[in-house]
């Protein structure tokens, strides 16, 4: 084995020679261990995604059922209008679905209007806002002052759930709270009346004009300071109030008790989805009810992430193939460098294949103590340009999805358009800042560090079989002879 002691011998002769080879090891190695840290990190990012982020089955009205029957109902000679009938869903049937395996919980929402009574509602002479979704279920022709959405807990909301939304004083609605008449009201319209948790205030429902007794719990800052309806009889987003979907639906009578407009399914794993619906839709009427999916959170996620792992692939196999080429280079250039060496080991008669080692064994050298230095500096590299391709690929898909939603605005059918600036539950409203909160966090593991030093190891093994057609060539007695 003296190949490998004239290799430390030669690496140490030549001190100025090995300080290139071993800053551009080191370079080469930064470089493809960068590729590695960011590819790693973009699959541990979609495996966090699709565990924390999920999915969600949304069962309405099947709304287009409806309008066929309404149509069907219509009678060309009667002057009288056909009204559409939505079919509110049935608490009793969410129970059914909450037993399947997939889903881990659910939301059910319904939304109604009543009067200010004990109170005075935020007026606004803005004639902007945003259309409401496609009228309210249940509620009279008249519209009231104040929107009371009914959900099953506030932090299953997407404003409350994306933070864009904030409990700042009491507590948010629960579970406990069906069938009680507790309310989250909004800090405006708190400051306004002066009104404080453990308050009670008196609303008027729209039909009945029955009054009630409701007791504040909770002061929420809204998502928006919008409006939420448009036309005469715009409201502000401060007269939203929250309360429990049993409370909602007493407003909008006793018809649409145990009752909800829809109902949001939570699904943990968004690879779960389509299972969850096929199955979903074995227990439900679906003449009565339509049921959609949604895990555009973790897919926005997913693709991102795919999209820097292609480009990290892309860095790992250019660098690798740059490496090689300008190591097989610099291996030729020593062989010509070091002819008369060659031509004397030759002609004492050392194997041809022992010197091609030795060369190989001097880069073996100089990539230990590259792997050392690209191990020092390869995340914070890795970190700052993973930073910078995540930061690239999400505001290219925010722009996809502003194009794509403006594109939508206008064409869309009545009714499913935009949502209310209270953010009413739903995953929609997450899947922007799912991407926007998804970082890619690096760290330098074993298995990098083995499989950089592999990577290492066979493109210093390729640069020196490339290079040794010019040591099996050469002739020792031509060589000492010139």
């Amino acid at each position: 084995m003296n190949f490998i002691h004239r290799a430390g011998l030669s690496l140490w002769a030549k001190k100025g020679r090995s300080l290139l080879l071993i800053l551009l090891t080191a370079a080469i190695m930064l470089f493809i261990l960068t590729g590695l840290l960011i590819h790693s990190a973009a699959d541990t990012a979609t495996t966090n995604a699709r565990k924390s982020v999920g999915a969600s089955l949304t069962l309405s009205a099947n709304r287009q059922a409806a309008f066929k029957k309404m149509r069907q109902q219509s009678k060309p000679s009667s002057g009288s209008r056909p009204t559409l009938n939505m079919t509110p869903v049935k608490l009793s049937t969410v129970k059914k679905l909450t037993k399947l395996s997939q889903v881990t919980g659910y939301n059910a929402t319904t939304q109604t209007s009543v009067n200010a009574k004990s109170f005075s509602a935020i007026s606004t002479t803005s004639s902007m806002g945003a259309s409401p979704m496609g009228g309210k279920m249940g509620s009279s022709s008249s519209q009231g002052d104040i929107q009371v959405n009914g959900v099953t807990a506030t932090r299953l909301v997407d404003s409350f759930s994306t933070k864009s939304a904030k409990i700042t004083k009491g507590r948010g609605i629960t579970s406990a709270d069906a069938n009680t008449n507790h309310v989250v009201i909004e800090s405006e319209l708190a400051k306004q009346e002066k009104l404080a948790v453990g308050d009670t205030i008196k609303i008027k429902t729209t039909s009945t004009k029955k009054v009630y007794k409701l007791k504040i719990v909770g002061i929420y800052k809204a998502a928006s300071t919008t409006s939420t309806q448009m036309g005469p009889n715009s409201t502000d987003a401060s007269n939203q109030i929250y309360a429990a979907t049993s409370l909602a639906n007493t407003f909008k009578g006793s018809s649409y008790k145990n009752t909800a407009d829809s109902v949001t399914l939570s699904i943990s794993d968004p690879g779960q989805v389509s299972a969850a619906k096929t199955a979903a839709k074995k227990l439900i009427n679906t003449s009565k009810y339509s049921i959609s999916s949604d895990d555009s959170s973790y897919q926005q996620v997913k693709t991102s992430m795919k999209s820097i792992t292609s480009i990290s692939n892309k860095i790992i196999w250019l660098v690798t193939l740059a490496g090689i080429v300008i190591l097989t280079l610099i291996v030729m250039l020593l062989i010509r460098e070091r002819r008369h060496e060659i031509g004397i080991l030759l002609a004492l008669g050392e194997a041809r294949w022992k010197i091609v080692a030795q060369f190989f064994t001097e880069l073996v050298f100089t990539l230990i103590v590259g792997l050392v230095i690209a191990s020092a500096g390869g995340q914070v590299v890795a970190n700052k340009l993973g930073q910078q391709l995540t930061s690239q690929t999400q505001t290219t898909q925010a722009q996809t999805m502003s194009t794509q939603s403006g594109g939508q605005m206008g064409g869309g059918t009545p009714g499913q358009g935009t949502r209310p600036s209270g953010g009413m539950p739903g995953q929609g409203g997450q899947t922007q800042k799912a991407a926007q909160k998804t970082k890619l966090t690096t760290s330098i593991d074993l298995t990098t560090m083995v499989e950089l030093g592999g990577l290492g190891l066979a493109i210093m093994f390729l640069a020196t079989v490339l290079a040794a057609g010019g040591i099996l060539r050469l002739q020792p007695k031509k060589v000492l002879i010139d």
